[in-house]
C-alpha cells in the first residue's frame, strides 16, 4: 500500500493544462501547428492564429478537437498592429482569458546584405518581431489581471549565430531574445514568465525548399546529423509552460549542438 501511494504522488496528471487557453500565433503549420497540438493533448483549450492558411488551421483544429482540446481558428496578420491586437481581443472574447500566448509567426525573405531590398528587410522584421510586440503588449493586460501568463517566444539559433544571407532573419531572431528578457523582468512580479526557444533546422515547409544536396551538407555540420522534428520543439515549449514555474527570462536551445 504504501509503495502504491507513493507511486500515486509520482505520477504527474494527464491533463496539466486544463482550464488554460493558449494561443499561438503561425499555427496552422511547422512549428507552430507542432506546438499548439501539444498543449492540446495537455489541455489546453487553442486559439490558432494564421495568416492565410485557413484550410490547413481547420485541419489543426480537427486534430486538436480529436485530442478533447476545445479550439478555434482567429485569422489575423499579426505584422499589422491593429489586425495583431484584434485578433487577441477576439480570443478575450471567444474563451474570457488567455493563459498562454505562443508567438510562433515567422517568415524567410534571404537575401545577401548588398541585394536585401528594404521591403524584404522590413517585412520579416514586421512579422517576426514586431508581430511578437504587438500580440504581447496586447495580452499582457490579461495576464497581469489574473496574475499568472506564459509567454514563449520562438526565435533560432540564427538569432545567436548570425547566416549568410539572413541579415534580416537573424535581426529579428535576436530581437526576439533580447525583447524576451525584458518581459521576463519587468513581469515577474505578476507571475508571467517569458522564456525562449531557440530552434536549430528543423523538418518543416520552410526548410523542406532546401535541395537535397544542400539539406546534406547542412547535416554534416549537425552533430546529432539530423534535423529536429516539430514535436521536439513543442516538447521544449510545453515544458516551459506546463513545469517551468520557477524559469524566465532563459533559452532553450533545440538545436542538435550546432550552436553551443
Amino acid at each position: 500500500m504504501a509503495a502504491a501511494a507513493v507511486f500515486e504522488l509520482i505520477v504527474p496528471i494527464s491533463k496539466p493544462l486544463t482550464g488554460k487557453v493558449a494561443f499561438v500565433t503561425g499555427a496552422s503549420r511547422g512549428i507552430g501547428r507542432a506546438i499548439a497540438l501539444e498543449l492540446a493533448a495537455r489541455g489546453a483549450s487553442i486559439a490558432i492564429n494564421c495568416c492565410s492558411g485557413v484550410r490547413a488551421a481547420e485541419e489543426v483544429q480537427y486534430q486538436a478537437e480529436q485530442l478533447g482540446a476545445p479550439c478555434a481558428i482567429f485569422p489575423a496578420n499579426i505584422s499589422q498592429k491593429l489586425e495583431a491586437r484584434r485578433a487577441v481581443q477576439d480570443v478575450l472574447d471567444f474563451y474570457d482569458r488567455i493563459d498562454i500566448l505562443v508567438n510562433n509567426a515567422g517568415i524567410t525573405r534571404d537575401r545577401s546584405l548588398r541585394k536585401m531590398t528594404d521591403d524584404e528587410w522590413t517585412e520579416v522584421i514586421d512579422t517576426n518581431l514586431s508581430g511578437a510586440f504587438y500580440c504581447t503588449s496586447a495580452v499582457i493586460p490579461a495576464m497581469m489581471a489574473q496574475k499568472f501568463g506564459r509567454i514563449v517566444n520562438v526565435a533560432s539559433y540564427v538569432g545567436q549565430a548570425g547566416a549568410w544571407g539572413q541579415a534580416n532573419y537573424a535581426a529579428s531572431k535576436g530581437g526576439i531574445i533580447a525583447f524576451t528578457k525584458v518581459i521576463a523582468m519587468e513581469l515577474a512580479k505578476y507571475n508571467i514568465t517569458a522564456n525562449v526557444i531557440s530552434p536549430g533546422y528543423t523538418a518543416t515547409g520552410m526548410l523542406n525548399s532546401i535541395p537535397a544536396e544542400r539539406a546534406e551538407q547542412i547535416k554534416e555540420q549537425i552533430p546529432m546529423h539530423r534535423f529536429a522534428q516539430p514535436e521536439e520543439i513543442a516538447k521544449a515549449a510545453a515544458f516551459l509552460i506546463c513545469d517551468g514555474d520557477y524559469i524566465t527570462g532563459q533559452q532553450i536551445n533545440v538545436n542538435g549542438g550546432i550552436y553551443m
